[in-house]
């Protein structure tokens, strides 16, 4: 089906901009300085699919990339040359060990059982598979604790059982540059190191990547940074917006003082007002937290959410706008020039992330 008849059918229109997706990557990589930059696609390059985020990334250059599901690397894995590296963030549940050798998957071994796992299955086959190990320092959320180090390192035998190809870490405050925790995690992922001797290490995220080198080690992952986020919040965003966001008009109508607009009754005109209700919602990934407090653009008019978002649709006071502007069937930003993810974000009170990969199924999608 023709992608204009799509287009006219569908409430609202996302784009993505593939070439400023590889833009940010050449920034991010020219940033590292010598450490090669991956691309991390994990909940489909957050929301904006990577079946065409991973190939424009591979014509770029990039040839590292991760996952945090097994199921999400199967699916990339065609995606890519033979040649990339497709990591595995969660590494292998129990009996899947083997889907990542049929698929040419690397696992990225977190506890004492996932390594137990892989070995065996080298055994098995009587080879050494390449894994990645993380290491907790500091976030207690997944990685060998000290203690599951040391008890690795006093058995000789698992580096002939499997090939460690690389030894990560994860930050967990590295969008606040002065946070304390940056430091204290940088210097025992640095002691960590010294007893993996001659093993590729990486510890920048998004954020890290502008923590400078003693940071960068010899990866990068970067992530939200690749899709327009800013890594640096509260400074400038050195990177390119990737999405923008229009929704259409289904209705436009006058209401008098004292009408109420939306569920719980929670706008009531003060006055004669004029209301449009474009097609996206809640379901659609436009967070509910922004009821009366989100915004939308008109010809560069900041227009108000008015009242509750449904479901299906969100009302915007629209007065003062022409209006041949705000009739059925015109668009409203709520992404693009005016206002970015992060905008959004501070008003719904969440972060970028969350919103970038909430974005629903229903748009049409359009690829530049």
């Amino acid at each position: 089906m023709a992608a204009g008849v799509l287009e006219a059918r569908a409430g609202a229109l996302l784009t993505v901009d593939l070439d400023a997706i590889r833009a940010n990557w050449r920034q991010l990589a020219h940033t590292a300085a010598g450490a090669v930059c991956s691309a991390v696609m994990k909940a489909d390059a957050y929301g904006l699919g990577m079946d065409m985020v991973a190939p424009a990334l591979a014509r770029e250059g990039c040839r590292v990339f991760f996952t945090a599901h097994l199921e999400e690397g199967i699916r990339l894995r065609p995606m890519l040359p033979a040649d990339a590296a497709i990591y595995v963030l969660h590494g292998p549940t129990a009996g899947t060990a083997n889907d990542f050798v049929e698929h040419n998957l690397i696992p990225v071994l977190n506890d004492p059982s996932q390594i137990a796992e892989w070995r065996a299955l080298c055994r098995k086959l009587e080879r050494r598979l390449p894994a990645a190990l993380q290491f907790d320092t500091g976030m207690s959320r997944m990685g060998l604790a000290p203690a599951d180090v040391d008890v690795l390192l006093a058995d000789q035998a698992w580096k002939d059982e499997l090939k460690p190809v690389l030894v990560m870490s994860h930050l967990a405050c590295a969008d606040e540059p002065a946070h304390p925790v940056n430091e204290l995690q940088r210097e025992r992922f640095a002691a960590l190191r010294t007893r993996f001797a001659g093993i590729p290490g990486s510890l920048a995220n998004s954020s890290a990547v502008f923590l400078g080198p003693d940071y960068r080690h010899d990866l990068v992952r970067p992530g939200a940074a690749l899709y327009g986020i800013n890594p640096q919040p509260g400074g400038a965003n050195p990177l390119c917006q990737a999405v923008s966001l229009r929704a259409r008009i289904v209705q436009s109508r006058s209401v008098q003082a004292g009408d109420i607009v939306g569920y719980g009754a929670r706008y009531v005109a003060d006055g004669p007002r004029r209301i449009a209700t474009i097609a996206i919602g809640y379901a659609d990934g436009w967070l509910r937290s922004l009821s009366s407090r989100g915004h939308a653009f008109v010809d560069g008019v900041r227009v108000p959410f008015a009242g509750n978002v449904s479901m299906d649709s969100i009302t915007l006071d629209v007065t003062g706008v022409p209006e041949e502007r705000v009739q059925a069937g015109c668009e409203v930003e709520l992404l693009g020039a005016q206002q970015t993810v992060d905008d959004v974000a501070r008003e719904a009170g969440t972060i970028g992330y969350e919103v970038l990969t909430g974005l629903g199924s229903r748009f049409h999608r359009r690829y530049l």
